[in-house]
């Protein structure tokens, strides 16, 4: 994933207010989320929502889907709404998520939108019960096939449109359709185009038709119910996030952390300029431009190896130590961290697991 923006943070409307915006992160850690007191009113995410009705309203589709702040993004299974991430309503809350978790899931305008747009796919199709149609299930799979706990990607199939990473599509067939959908939903996009000669056109031509079908129509689900909401969160922030590391725990082989303190050894003698983490972070751009350049790969592909290196660094407390000669030193960290990057992503692309996280 794209680290968000650091100026969106510092612009985003700080929603909710209290004292607890004042705090040190470890104070901030020991607050229930509940406590807060957040509210998706006021915010900057709250333009967004409004941006995802128009953009549904002005397909003609009937249906304006509830939110609420939760501990994630999702759509719950039989209510046509979307649960959003808390942090999402305070700059503070965000500047602790990136750190916490070394990014800002749906942190820039147009990420936000995108996840938004693929939960609106999930609340579309059940509002409608779109999957219970037989065409839905030749087209997408069966709805009621259960989420596998991991997946294994097809980095070069053409069978399924790039919208969400890692491959989303891939997963489960709601999130096909969800994926899909997002990807017809999106204003000016030439999807025929972007799309043509893969067999994923067919699955946009079918969105388009039934979502012409079901224009103008009312949904036949109604229901406003709200699925964990922050309210009613009694964690701490602290426990949140312990949870969320363990969530995206990523088991990979012992070479791989191996390769890692190679990559960057340990010399506690000298000074330490950044933790190893923090050094993968700030060149993330770079490393995956470059990467995408020379393997032919999507960057969302690269990006999603490039987050392993960085979670494991992060967890075996990798730092980066000064030389003599400090800018070549960044250079030549910079110019091993592609060789491996780039050696994991062939390995990784083609042979590697991915958990169904959304």
């Amino acid at each position: 994933m794209t680290v968000s923006n650091p100026t969106l943070v510092r612009k985003a409307s700080k929603g909710a207010t209290g004292s607890w915006s004042g705090m040190r992160d470890k104070e901030l850690l020991d607050t229930r989320i509940c406590d807060l007191g957040l509210s998706i009113k006021g915010t900057r995410v709250e333009k967004s929502v409004n941006r995802l009705h128009d953009e549904l309203k002005a397909r003609n589709l009937r249906l304006k889907p509830h939110c609420w702040l939760s501990d994630d993004w999702f759509s719950p299974d039989g209510i046509p709404g979307i649960a959003i991430p808390f942090y999402m309503a305070h700059p503070r809350l965000m500047r602790l998520e990136r750190k916490e978790m070394l990014e800002v899931e749906g942190g820039t305008n147009a990420w936000c939108m995108r996840i938004l747009r693929h939960e609106a796919g999930h609340a579309i199709d059940t509002a409608f019960r779109l999957h219970r149609r037989k065409r839905y299930r030749e087209i997408f799979g069966r709805y009621s096939d259960p989420y596998p706990d991991s997946y294994k990607p097809k980095p070069n199939s053409k069978n399924y449109v790039l919208h969400l990473e890692p491959w989303y599509a891939q997963s489960h067939p709601s999130e096909d359709f969800a994926e899909t959908f997002a990807v017809w939903l999106k204003p000016r996009n030439k999807w025929r185009t972007e799309y043509k000669g893969w067999k994923a056109l067919k699955k946009l031509e079918f969105i388009d038709e039934l979502m012409n079908e079901i224009a103008g129509t009312a949904p036949r689900v109604r229901s406003s119910a709200k699925v964990d909401p922050v309210s009613r969160i009694k964690s701490t922030l602290g426990e949140h996030y312990e949870n969320r590391r363990e969530r995206y725990k990523v088991d990979c082989e012992k070479s791989f952390d191996i390769e890692l303190r190679k990559l960057f050894p340990q010399t506690p003698s000298s000074h330490s300029v950044c933790t190893a983490a923090a050094f993968l972070t700030r060149n993330r751009a770079e490393l995956t431009r470059m990467v995408s350049h020379w393997t032919g790969e999507y960057r969302y592909n690269v990006s999603q190896v490039l987050r392993e290196m960085i979670d494991h660094s992060r967890a075996l407390g990798l730092k980066v130590f000064a030389g003599p000669r400090r800018r070549h030193n960044d250079e030549k960290l910079k110019q091993n961290a592609l060789i491996m990057l780039t050696a994991h992503t062939v390995k990784h692309l083609h042979g590697g697991n991915y958990r169904v996280v959304m």
